[in-house]
């Protein structure tokens, strides 16, 4: 994980005070800065400042990359797992460097500013794993920039007051009216620095009006037409069945296939971590789960424990809000079923042991320690008062702009205070004034389950679809969300999980195990219109002859039961913000989608 700061000025440009800040707390273990002067009609200068945070090979390498040969720049923030199919070991970012450099050089030859870009976005379309990044071939005086298609890293361009441009990983000013917008990630960008390239056109709002940018987008189609690059993700299978689906069972291929591949996504993601600072072995963890009890998460945590030396404890963050109005409603309900004197208001514990993910949390906690004995599963509860939500309130809308929304600052403030990692290990369930063990992960590695809604049909909409209109409605409305990944929220996610210099990795969201997930049919992903499972994945799912699992997510529950998670595959999808119990702290009448103040 690494903070990417890059101004194009008349004169250098560096980020404000508090900018550097943020970056820094991306990537404390290095800071570095690189100015480069072009000249020409209009003298400019490029200016590149990188922080690190060092999570591969076996020191720091700091950035920015510079090529002595032709004064070329790279910042890299991202993790390439593989390029062309070959697992990259140790560091990857002079891997990187060395393929761009490469990339540009065969390019050189005609001078073709779409070749160029062509021959790079070639380069960029083999590197498997989350990305963002600012390239400047220096020889040819071109700045290339992009995000992975599917959106896993944060970048942002804008102008400043001057209409000088930045590129930087979290929005350089706290005004929420500078004009920042998300990097787009429909392909590879490129601005054409030469003497006799068009200048920037002052007056101008946005960076795509005052700059020329080349862009070369990605398609999934399989020979993509002229003007496109193919992207790493296949089309998805459209595919409506044309007789009744056969049942999903625990023991269907798919669902065998499933474990396995999600295993080895999940291996490039944590094995060979290196100790994170202040580690002790036998009692630190190198590896966190964002961990509200659901199926996605637990997922993960079970699988890691196939992959992890037993002796390595995993920490489950579990994140619970004291919510002024959920705890007015809750005491006014007291009030009227009973009398005040038989009906003492709950103890702020208690409000933090009542939110939901706390509850799934704690059972699904126990079920790991049943099911994986021998493991230290640490449960850190981190409990949140209602004033330190307002202390760190300013902070968070920081981090997350350019969104602005009460929804975006809902799930914020919970991935912000869970990424922290700071709470108790040990469960305080009855008196606030119990002898609590605070604790602080020191883990640098942070899991998420996001993305297994959008492939599996986890999302209340689904069935909704599939109500209305069958397998074409299902079919299209997952088509929908897959589609939009990288258009959603995962530049906010990154910029609010990363402040606490930790980075996320989403084993869902691995290029190849999209691509496999896209390739099968939907009646293989969930449940929706298929009979009950056989009689002895019935007998094992049926929960006292009453409940049975979701057709959402059906083949994840599956791959849950297999692994001994039974009272997992039975859990129902939950909103983070209604989970943790950030959402609406306050009473009125506010909306999702109203803007901050």
């Amino acid at each position: 994980m690494c903070g990417i700061f890059c101004s194009l000025g008349s004169a250098p440009i560096h980020p404000t005070p508090e900018t550097q800040h943020l970056l820094v707390s991306r990537g404390p273990d290095s800071v570095c800065t690189h100015t480069f002067h072009i000249n020409g009609v209009q003298s400019r200068y490029l200016t590149f400042i990188s922080t690190v945070l060092s999570l591969r090979g076996d020191h720091v390498y700091a950035q920015p990359l510079v090529d002595p040969a032709t004064q070329s720049v790279l910042c890299w923030n991202g993790e390439a797992w593989k390029i062309a199919g070959e697992r990259v070991q140790g560091n990857d970012t002079e891997h990187i460097f060395n393929l761009f450099l490469r990339a540009v050089t065969l390019a050189d030859d005609d001078g073709d500013c779409k070749h160029a870009l062509h021959k790079l976005a070639s380069a960029i379309a083999s590197i498997s794993g989350p990305f963002s990044f600012v390239f400047f071939d220096a020889r040819n005086s071109r700045l290339f920039f992009s995000r992975d298609c599917l959106g896993r890293r944060s970048l942002l361009q804008g102008l400043d007051e001057n209409g000088s441009l930045k590129i930087v990983s979290v929005c350089d000013g706290s005004s929420s009216s500078l004009a920042f917008e998300e990097v787009g990630t429909d392909g590879i960008h490129m601005i054409d620095l030469n003497p006799c390239s068009d200048l920037p056109l002052s007056g101008r709002t946005s960076v795509t009006e005052m700059y020329k940018i080349e862009t070369l987008p990605w398609s999934s189609d399989p020979q993509p037409p002229a003007g496109y690059l193919k992207s790493p993700l296949p089309p998805m299978n459209m595919s409506i069945p044309m007789e009744q689906p056969p049942p999903l069972t625990a023991d269907s291929q798919f669902v065998q296939d499933l474990e396995a591949r999600l295993r080895e996504s999940l291996k490039l993601r944590i094995q060979n971590v290196p100790e994170p600072p202040g580690y002790v072995q036998g009692h630190s963890a190198k590896i966190a789960v964002l961990f509200s009890g659901g199926l996605d998460c637990t997922l993960l945590a079970r699988l890691s424990h196939d992959l992890l030396p037993l002796d390595e404890p995993i920490d489950l963050l579990n994140v619970a809000f004291e919510n002024p109005r959920v705890a007015a409603a809750e005491n006014f309900n007291r009030q009227k079923s009973s009398t005040p004197s038989s009906s003492p208001p709950p103890s702020l514990l208690s409000i933090y042991e009542a939110c939901p993910d706390r509850i799934t949390g704690r059972s699904a906690h126990k079920e790991l320690q049943t099911s994986c004995p021998g493991r230290i599963w640490r449960f850190i509860a981190i409990n949140i008062p209602y004033e330190e939500t307002l202390v760190h309130r300013d902070q968070i809308k920081r981090l997350m702009r350019p969104h602005n929304t009460e929804m975006d600052l809902s799930i914020a403030c919970a991935l912000y205070f869970a990424a922290r990692g700071k709470g108790t290990t040990q469960a305080q369930t009855t008196s606030a004034s119990s002898e609590e063990d605070y604790y602080t992960t020191c883990a640098r590695i942070l899991l998420s389950g996001l993305g297994a809604d959008e492939l599996f049909a986890g999302y209340g909409r689904h069935g909704v679809a599939f109500t209305k209109h069958g397998f074409e409605g299902l079919v299209s409305e997952i088509h929908l969300d897959v589609s939009r990944l990288g258009q959603r929220n995962l530049g906010r996610d990154d910029r609010v999980l990363s402040h606490w210099s930790r980075e996320t990795r989403f084993p869902y969201l691995d290029e190849e195990f999209v691509a496999w997930v896209l390739r099968a049919p939907v009646w293989e992903k969930c449940g929706f219109g298929l009979p009950l499972p056989v009689p002895l994945e019935e007998q094992q799912l049926v929960d006292d002859g009453s409940r049975r699992p979701d057709a959402e997510k059906l083949a994840l529950r599956l791959v849950a039961l297999r692994l001994g998670l039974r009272s997992v595959s039975l859990e129902k999808k939950r909103a983070i913000q209604f989970g943790a119990r950030t959402a609406k702290m306050e009473t009125g009448r506010s909306r999702g989608t109203d803007t901050l103040d």
